[in-house]
């Protein structure tokens, strides 16, 4: 049904003497002027950073954004609802607030139980953009709006409004206790003043923006006679999204069955593929790099987008072509394998060992549990149920080559063996990815340690120099605030290294920058330098782990996440080129990188809890298989009796196994029950004026 939701007719209107109808008509005139009056700093769509506040119109104190961020934080924590608030001075590209609004939640990757507050506070408008499968109704959110978060805005309490959208969204769902104070009796004078104003400066926007897209339509539909129309932009970026994740499906399998087929015939009888690989991944990179620039809310020139996208599409079709014009020779190379039966043992005996890693992977998340906060190590919590599926997966298709081999089937028993090959070597790989997370909060611990340690010795250096200003004392107490928020997430049980790294390399990076005006530039660079060697070390650490995620679960995972973990892959790679000549500059790309890295995590896990809550992964080791990409021919509908080798596994499913581009098998990147994202739409109609 989507997500529009009209406000109910709410009559503010009252009669009033003419005397006093003459002074709320001079009243709004005078306020239209002055919002005509003072002009307003545009701001598009913008990234959300990693906390849950973000203040570009400059209306929070430090306090204040502590205070709304902690607020947030608890109720997350109350509620397992997420909530960021964005603070700007005007909404551009769009000029809508639900638009724009909107248009934040998708590009940052918010999902069913993730809400967004935006304002604009020079043309006081505001909007909650929610997710139409969330579990606040439309009428419950118009009714937040309207009574708690908008009388709190027209009273500049910008802090308030926070607090009364968390508490609305809490009182919803059953949790938060917190009821605003403006749900009852009537509007003070000067509320119902402002709402005639608003109503006022709403019917002059709804008259320009009725023309302007009366202009637009005509624009559009006007055209060389018998000319067909131009697919929409909107339609056009739905499938370049759709053609990044089924070519980086294709390409993820087509470099999994490239490992295994090097291991098999050797370099020399893979160099062909290898080659066709690297140009396909090329292709990909590029792609992946413009639809970045399509997500990070910079502004771009006009037409920009539609040619991005085209570009991306263009993009993804040589990448798929590449491959497929390999695709015949692969599987003619992989019929070569004749003798079924050792590689039956040979799989059947890594599946083995894989099984009796789990329990160690096990014993190592408990480990974790019993140390860490769980979302310090969220991405991998699931992991061993995760094997454990695959495992049971491959064991049954071990089981049906071994009664394939008896009877004859050796192309059937082919088909089996390899997509078990291919379930075990996941496995092993979710396994792994419990160490390396363990390994990555050990070394986090260590780094915010060393921080903790540097940052001390930056308070007492700063405290011995001359502040004119008093900004020196204040950034000193900011960071004594972080160190010791900080020291309490790396001591108090169970701990957060993670988070306190976080906090720790932000209060390192605005004292730094206070401190920059007196020291010289040496010591600027071997500082720079000292913090790139940790910053770049905990940013490969978070790729990795998203790769793993990513990886492993792909069955289920968009453009949003790929496109994330793409970028920071790419912004590593320029740290890593500049942390020699510029450490300042490879020092930012490698904070870039891992920030960037943990939003795809983010936008992995929602799309797979959407997968998960479309109910398929309810099918047993099959749907297992299916969230880890693997192909299952049988499941789908595919023709698994043929000996026509791994190209012809899938039928359906054009992202599975075998060396091929997305296309081949008419439905690239796997199956998938639903759409990304979050499984739900925005566009209700809401917020309004303040």
């Amino acid at each position: 049904m989507g997500r529009t939701r009209y406000l109910a007719g709410v009559n503010a209107t009252r009669k009033t003497g003419s005397r006093r109808g003459r002074w709320v008509a001079s009243a709004v005139l005078a306020i239209l002027l002055s919002v005509i009056a003072a002009p307003a700093l545009a701001t598009p769509p913008v990234t959300l950073g990693v906390g849950y506040v973000l203040d570009e119109a400059g209306v929070l104190s430090a306090d204040d954004a502590n205070a709304a961020q902690e607020r947030l934080e608890a109720f997350r924590s109350d509620t397992d609802l997420d909530l960021w608030v964005v603070f700007v001075d005007e909404f551009t590209e769009p000029s809508s607030a639900e638009e724009w609004a909107n248009q934040v939640a998708t590009q940052n990757g918010l999902g069913p139980t993730q809400y967004l507050l935006a304002v604009a506070v020079d043309t006081r408008q505001y909007y909650i953009s929610a997710d139409s499968a969330g579990p606040v109704s439309f009428d419950e959110l118009g009714t937040i709006e309207q009574t708690l978060v908008q009388p709190r805005l027209a009273a500049s309490d910008w802090v308030g409004a926070v607090d009364a959208a968390a508490d609305g969204l809490g009182d919803a769902v059953g949790v938060s206790s917190g009821t605003g104070d403006a749900a009852s009796g009537g509007f003070p004078a000067w509320t119902a003043l402002l709402l005639l104003a608003a109503v006022a400066a709403a019917v002059v926007v709804w008259l320009v923006i009725r023309s302007r897209k009366k202009q637009q339509h005509g624009a559009v539909t006007a055209g060389p006679t018998g000319s067909q129309p131009a697919i929409s932009d909107e339609e056009l970026a739905q499938n370049a999204a759709r053609a990044l994740v089924e070519t980086d499906d294709a390409i993820r399998t087509s470099e999994e069955e490239l490992g295994f087929a090097r291991a098999q015939f050797g370099e020399e009888a893979t160099a062909e593929f290898v080659a066709t690989l690297a140009a396909a991944k090329a292709s990909l990179t590029e792609a992946f790099a413009l639809q970045q620039k399509l997500d990070d809310g910079i502004p771009d020139a006009a037409g920009a987008h539609r040619a991005w996208n085209e570009r991306i599409l263009e993009l993804c079709r040589t990448a798929n072509d590449a491959l497929d014009e390999k695709a015949a020779d692969f599987d003619a190379l992989r019929e070569l394998e004749q003798n079924a039966p050792a590689a039956l043992a040979r799989v059947e005996e890594q599946r083995r060992q894989a099984a009796g890693a789990v329990d160690g992977a096990d014993a190592a998340l408990a480990d974790l549990a019993a140390r860490y906060a769980p979302d310090e190590f969220a991405a991998v919590q699931g992991n061993t149920a995760q094997a454990r599926t695959l495992l049971a997966f491959a064991a049954e298709e071990l089981n049906e080559a071994q009664q394939r081999i008896a009877a004859g089937d050796g192309g059937g028993a082919a088909v089996d063996i390899r997509a078990a090959e291919e379930a075990v070597a996941q496995a092993a790989r979710l396994e792994a990815a419990v160490d390396a997370a363990a390994a990555e909060l050990g070394k986090a611990e260590r780094a915010a340690a060393d921080l903790l340690a540097d940052l001390e010795a930056d308070m007492a250096a700063a405290a011995a120099l001359p502040d004119a200003d008093g900004g020196l004392a204040a950034t000193v107490a900011s960071t004594r605030e972080r160190v010791d928020t900080a020291r309490a997430h790396l001591t108090a049980a169970p701990t957060r290294p993670l988070a306190a790294l976080a906090a720790l390399t932000a209060a390192n990076t605005e004292i730094d920058a206070r401190l920059a005006a007196v020291r010289d530039a040496q010591e600027q660079t071997r500082r720079a330098s000292q913090a790139l060697g940790q910053t770049l070390a905990h940013a490969r650490g978070q790729i990795a782990a998203a790769e793993d995620y990513v990886t492993t679960r792909r069955g289920a995972i968009g453009a949003p996440a790929r496109t994330r973990l793409a970028e920071a892959g790419a912004a590593v790679a320029r740290a890593e080129s500049l942390q020699s000549t510029d450490p300042a500059r490879a020092l930012e790309e490698a904070q870039r990188a891992s920030q960037l890295a943990s939003l795809a995590i983010r936008d992995a896990q929602n799309d797979v809890g959407s997968f998960e809550r479309d109910g398929a992964s309810g099918g047993g080791s099959s749907m297992g298989a299916v969230l880890g990409g693997i192909v299952l021919g049988s499941l789908l509908g595919g023709n698994r009796s043929s000996a026509g080798g791994l190209g012809g596994m899938l039928g359906g499913m054009g992202g599975g196994a075998g060396f091929g581009g997305g296309s081949r098998g008419g439905r690239g990147g796997g199956f998938r029950a639903g759409s990304f994202g979050g499984g739900g739409t925005r566009g209700r109609r809401g917020g309004g004026r303040f």
